[in-house]
């Protein structure tokens, strides 16, 4: 993704190959996708305002130094644009990577949905940087005529301003707030981020325009804004076909640790399995719970009036603890993301149960006993891709409390296009390269280790269980509001002081410390609610 032409750079005469100047490519061609309403046609009618996808490129600009790995970043600018189609904004991405990027460029559909800016203001000027550079830069950020809003700067090696006829600045209607994303370089006064809409989620209608963020002197995020989507329609989604076609495309194969031993399951193998729904006050004469969840309480919230547990059989609840991964679903969530300019599929994984977690103080790992076990264990990864090419753009590796995103070219992937992703040992927690993944500071942390071991090809075994502008019949168990296990009932000081008495004074201090700094996730105190009640739900991903 992303070509390049080259202007204004003295790089080629260092001989210095970065990895950003080689374009990335999937390991495989990009299927061509079952046919439908508007998903990957290229063009997305925003309202009086169509919006295509570009990744063909101009480079401008480039230092090396600063950015992430000090490697400097490069700017470029959209290059062979249709025909009535206008540049919106500039890209620009740390050199630490092979290029994967994108613009939007629009094209008025309406009559006066773009407009040429009045005049610029120089953000910033390298005159002064005192480090490896391609010449002089110069960022300028488009002055808006009244009712218009800028979505993007402009990048020059001169000190003249950019002709009026380089961009186009957008109606204000048809903009949306947006704010910092992931840092691409800077320095004392400069920083360059990307993008993206302040207002995330299933209903929020911000688009994404792929353009950098320059802040001068930490001035406000506000000067630049993103695209809205006014039309409000999803055309542009996929439907159920060309989901399967998506998911058997970019499905993750899913590696276990060769020590795991509890592994996820389908929630009807959970159920069908013996396991019991308590009720408060009666807790003497749980149920069993039907198979399909029918006989689960459907009303109200996650109240404590009501939980799952497994079987009291000792045999049947180590059974049910070690999941059964033969059985193992991927439970998909189709959710519209930037405004229906991109489709998130989120995949959540069962687990009847998660393990006892173990710390890293120094040089020693040291297991913590009971803490970190619980029944019930919802996990799951998003699959970000854009609806103007079904092109898979990054995956959100979920871990406990938090996660993050990672870009296509950081993934690791097999069998064709299909990103790996690794369960961690026992806390299941998703991470895209093996290790320990300490979760902590220093040298005191959680262990999260991942390794290959059994793997799940998750495309195998599916279900879409919800997508609301698809009119999914969701499973009964997915609206229950519960938890899906119990509270439990181990003393966590008394785990501690099992695990103390080999330690001393000081490593008694630093694991205290940790234990009482665990999320809620990791301590295990008590069953997790289902995806359905999570924030990520209907939101974005944390991260």
């Amino acid at each position: 993704m992303g070509n390049i032409n080259k202007k204004n750079s003295n790089q080629d005469d260092a001989n210095v190959l970065l990895p950003i100047d080689t374009p990335f490519k999937f390991p495989s061609p990009l299927p061509t996708w079952p046919s439908g309403e508007g998903f990957a046609s290229g063009i997305i009618d925003l309202g009086g305002l169509q919006v295509s996808q570009i990744s063909s490129f101009t480079k401008v600009w480039a230092s090396q130094e600063g950015g992430p790995d000090n490697l400097g970043a490069t700017f470029f600018e959209p290059s062979n644009l249709p025909n009535d189609f206008f540049m919106l904004g500039s890209y620009s991405q740390p050199n630490n990577l092979p290029l994967f990027g994108w613009l939007l460029i629009g094209k008025d559909s309406s009559g006066d949905a773009l407009k040429l800016p009045n005049d610029y203001t120089l953000v910033w000027s390298s005159e002064n940087l005192k480090i490896k550079q391609d010449g002089i830069c110069y960022i300028w950020l488009p002055i808006p005529p009244e009712g218009y809003k800028s979505v993007g700067h402009v990048v020059t090696t001169s000190h003249q301003k950019p002709s009026l006829d380089k961009i186009r600045c957008v109606r204000a209607d048809l903009t949306d707030a947006s704010e910092t994303d992931d840092w691409i370089w800077g320095n004392d006064v400069l920083n360059v981020y990307s993008s993206r809409p302040k207002d995330r989620g299933i209903k929020g209608l911000g688009v994404s325009t792929g353009a950098f963020m320059a802040l001068n002197n930490g001035a406000a995020a506000d000067s630049l804004a993103c695209l809205k989507n006014v039309v409000e329609n999803f055309c542009s989604m996929p439907n159920l076909n060309q989901i399967q076609a998506l998911f058997q495309a970019y499905s993750p194969l899913y590696y276990f640790h060769p020590d795991e031993e509890y592994y996820p399951s389908s929630v009807t193998w959970f159920f069908q399995n013996g396991v019991l729904l308590y009720t408060k006050g009666q807790e003497s004469a749980p149920v069993l719970v039907q198979p399909d969840g029918s006989n689960l309480p459907l009303d109200g919230s996650n109240d404590g009036a009501y939980w799952l547990d497994l079987p009291t059989d000792d045999s049947a609840k180590n059974r049910v603890k070690n999941g059964d991964l033969h059985a193992a679903t991927s439970y998909l969530h189709i959710k519209p993301m930037f405004g229906a300019t991109h489709t998130d599929i989120a995949l959540w994984l069962f687990y009847p149960f998660n393990g006892p977690a173990r710390a890293k103080i120094e040089f020693i790992t040291i297991p913590l006993g009971k803490i970190g076990q619980h029944v019930g264990d919802w996990e799951h990864i998003t699959l970000r891709i854009s609806n103007f090419n079904g092109e898979l753009q990054s995956v959100y590796f979920s871990q406990h409390s938090g996660g993050n995103w990672v870009s296509a070219p950081q993934l690791e992937f097999e069998n064709g296009n299909k990103p790996v992703a690794y369960s961690s040992l026992h806390g299941h927690a998703c991470y895209s390269k093996t290790g320990q993944n300490m979760q902590g500071s220093g040298n005191i942390g959680i262990r999260n280790d991942t390794a290959k071991g059994q793997v799940m090809d998750t495309g195998a075994n599916y279900a879409v269980v919800a997508g609301d502008y698809l009119k999914i019949v969701e499973p009964v168990w997915l609206n229950y509001a519960r938890e899906w296990g119990p509270k439990i009932s181990y003393d966590i000081a008394n785990e501690l002081k099992k695990i103390e008495r080999f330690l001393p004074g000081k490593l008694k201090r630093a694991i205290e410390k940790l234990v009482k700094s665990l999320p809620n996730e990791v301590l295990g105190e008590e069953g997790p609610t289902g995806p359905k009640f999570k924030d990520m739900w209907n939101g974005d991903e944390r991260g």
